[in-house]
């Protein structure tokens, strides 16, 4: 346990500096993907929704929508900060609270829903999963969500930023380390509780200033691996970032803006039995 907490904290650490970044830089899941989530899996108002690892918030505003009563639980108080913002600019109704994986309580459930969107792989999965099927009701399930540029036309752009990333991360040790999963996710869930799998992907054009890519770069961890705090030092990596994104997108750019596609993927587990 000692070590899972560990890791943990240090993953909350990780992001202290790319919370900033997040909520401009991330792209966010399509509504459209969200809505299809909450009527298969039936969340209706007074069910309870809980989103683990919720970063900026971003699905936890989006559940909303559909359930009265959203819990919204991440390691980094940064990321909190990032998430109440949201939260109250959009007018949604959200339980904001520090803690992580480890800290699943009892009296969050019962759970119709858990969310997950980008942060299993920083989880101990298969003990995330035996806790949650403690929590979740019949019926319920967990949901991991995604996302990716797909290889289509419009984003051509993908290949030049990419480059830029990889020389931005090009000092990180820790991202390796915690991607080295060898089961993939469905694995993990045909494994646990939640071995009736389904996956759902929705496709959306957006319209995105070069400025937001320059954001999310900034928002990965790998960026400010090796950083030393403070504005100055702050101020010098995303001047960096910024003449490198410029650079490599602006002859995919109009006026500024870089035509994007976003696929937003779901994976929905419930228990089969």
């Amino acid at each position: 346990m000692t070590h899972n907490v560990a890791n943990a904290d240090r993953s909350a650490a990780r992001f202290r500096s790319a919370a900033a970044y997040y909520t401009t830089g991330r792209p966010s899941y399509p509504r459209l993907l969200i809505e299809r989530v909450a009527e298969l899996v039936g969340v209706e108002r007074g069910h309870r929704v809980l989103d683990l690892g919720t970063g900026p918030g971003f699905l936890a505003i989006g559940f909303a929508a559909h359930s009265d009563h959203v819990t919204a639980i991440d390691p980094s108080p940064d990321m909190l900060d990032a998430a109440r913002a949201n939260a109250a600019a959009s007018g949604a109704a959200i339980t904001v609270a520090q803690g992580s994986s480890y800290d699943l309580a009892a009296d969050l459930g019962p759970l119709r829903l858990v969310t997950i969107g980008r942060a299993f792989h920083w989880m101990d999965r298969a003990d995330t999963l035996r806790r949650l099927d403690a929590l979740i009701e019949p019926g319920g399930a967990v949901a991991l969500f995604s996302d990716k540029s797909p290889n289509v036309p419009a984003n051509a752009w993908d290949a030049a930023y990419g480059r830029v990333r990889e020389k931005h991360s090009a000092a990180d040790r820790l991202g390796p380390e915690t991607r080295a999963t060898p089961l993939g996710n469905e694995a993990v869930l045909l494994e646990s509780a939640f071995d009736a799998i389904e996956r759902h992907s929705v496709f959306e054009r957006r319209a995105t200033p070069i400025a937001r890519f320059v954001d999310r770069v900034l928002s990965f961890g790998a960026t400010w691996t090796g950083a030393r705090d403070g504005a100055v030092e702050e101020a010098r990596i995303r001047a960096e970032v910024t003449a490198d994104i410029t650079a490599a997108l602006t002859p995919y750019a109009v006026d500024g803006i870089v035509h994007e596609v976003v696929e937003g993927q779901a994976v929905i587990a419930r228990r089969s039995r």
